[in-house]
């Protein structure tokens, strides 16, 4: 394996005092780079005739390569290392985000109408016309971000706490890109059951309900049963963002390479929920040839013991990955690290597309087939071509809650992921851009605006939005 660039995601703020002359801070910077590391913003604390003492920002590839860097400035004579702290770590502090109030309470009239006695009458108004709940409370911009906590990001069962900071992260980004208020349930269960009907009882808070981090095939009860029992909308983000965002990648990586989507061979790699729904989007997008593969190869006709998923999308073909590739034009990896190899994109077909979107680290290292690939994505934000699902997720459950959707459908995931692949004029599309930066500001309006359309086609919207 290459060593992994160094990345924000293990950065260090670094304090050190050295001496006041020429070349001292010229020493740290040469050590922090023989051992890899990156250096950041240089700020000045304080100095005097003899010393100086400056905070160092540095980027590193692993805990275990930041323990390295401090070792190595610690070697230096006359410099002193003061304090060190992982910057991740501090902006967890206390948490990502909170509950703010929209309303002043600064007299009895106030409280009057935001309390008792006022908001009697906004009860009883929503008793007689349930509907009003969505314009008197929070429920028309409220979204739960639920998990069980069993399959947390690449890192797998580690429970309801540990799963904590990634949902209070992805509240933060439905609040930053979409305006959504997303609040995270984190359920210290993981029976499928009892899920359910948790988030049943729940569901008179929110307008939609974002499923995160649930183990397959668990997860796709969990949602198919959500879907049929409740009137708002559920969407499963590890299965439907993922599927949209790389859909829309995959748009224009064919058009770079004048390659159709209904002609191509596809691989996907991983089995799970996002490669199970990558698969079924791609083949209701039109894709022909899709040759799916778990740890045991393609899932074949004779393979026995597939959960219903896997079932719908055997194929004749048998085999294991390498057989698969071979002559493959697509390659989508969400499985695991290191294991698509040189030669196996070697026989690949001309012009060949390689997405390894593992995290952190992908199928196979980017630098290892730059030059042998038309097109290479990553699931990482230090390469080009980002798959990230900050693409889709809020600018879906924005247009799902503007148009107050009772449910989230096969033609909304279609419409977010053409929107999203429109945004890259064909000006701009080139290698490097397949995909537009999640930091573009009209991602999530077109998303929007996508999504209410499709919507408002298949009857699923209960309030038109489309002239808006």
């Amino acid at each position: 394996m290459v060593q992994l660039n160094p990345s924000s995601s293990f950065s260090l703020t670094i304090q050190i005092e050295i001496p006041n002359r020429p070349g001292a801070l010229a020493s740290v910077m040469s050590a922090i780079a023989s051992v890899g590391g990156s250096l950041g913003d240089i700020s000045l604390l304080q100095h005097n005739l003899k010393y100086t003492q400056r905070e160092l920002t540095v980027d590193a590839s692993s805990s275990e390569h930041a323990e390295d860097i401090i070792n190595k400035i610690e070697t230096l004579p006359s410099v002193r290392v003061i304090s060190y702290s992982d910057r991740t770590f501090a902006l967890h502090q206390g948490g990502k985000i909170r509950i703010g109030s929209k309303l002043p309470l600064k007299s009895q009239s106030d409280l009057a109408m935001a309390y008792t006695p006022g908001v009697g009458r906004i009860c009883r108004a929503i008793a007689e016309k349930p509907e009003q709940v969505y314009n008197l409370t929070v429920k028309g911009n409220m979204v739960a971000v639920v998990t069980d906590g069993s399959a947390v990001l690449g890192l797998g069962n580690l429970g309801a706490e540990a799963a904590l900071p990634v949902m209070e992260g992805k509240a933060l980004l439905f609040k930053e890109f979409a305006g959504v208020d997303a609040f995270p349930i984190c359920l210290a269960t993981q029976d499928t059951e009892e899920i359910i009907q948790t988030v049943k009882h729940i569901a008179p808070v929110f307008g939609g309900i974002n499923l995160e981090d649930i183990a397959a095939p668990r997860c796709f009860e969990i949602e198919q049963r959500l879907r049929k029992e409740l009137d708002i909308p559920v969407f499963h983000d590890d299965q439907h963002g993922t599927a949209i965002v790389v859909l829309a990648a995959l748009y224009n990586a064919l058009k770079l390479v004048g390659k159709d989507l209904e002609s191509v061979k596809i691989v996907i790699n991983g089995a799970g929920a996002a490669g199970v729904a990558i698969a079924t989007l791609l083949k209701k997008a039109g894709a022909n040839t899709i040759l799916l593969c778990d740890s045991k190869g393609i899932l074949s006709r004779d393979r026995t013991g597939l959960n219903p998923q896997k079932q719908q999308l055997v194929v004749k073909t048998k085999g294991i990955l390498a057989d698969a590739v071979q002559d493959a034009d697509v390659f989508l990896g969400v499985s695991a690290p290191g294991v698509l190899t040189p030669d196996m994109v070697y026989s690949m077909a001309p012009q060949a597309i390689v997405f390894a979107m593992a995290n952190p680290i992908p199928e196979i290292q980017p630098e290892l087939i730059y030059d042998d690939v038309a097109v290479m994505a990553t699931g990482r934000s230090d390469y080009p071509n980002q798959i990230n699902n900050v693409l889709a997720f809020p600018g879906v459950f924005r247009g799902a809650l503007d148009c107050r959707a009772s449910a989230i459908t096969t033609n909304m995931y279609l419409g977010a992921a053409k929107a999203i692949a429109e945004l890259v004029s064909p000006e701009d599309l080139d290698r490097e851009h397949i995909i537009p930066s999640v930091f573009d500001p009209r991602v999530s309006q077109t998303v929007k605006s996508a999504v209410c359309q499709a919507a408002e086609q298949d009857g699923v919207a209960r309030i038109p939005t489309t002239n808006n």
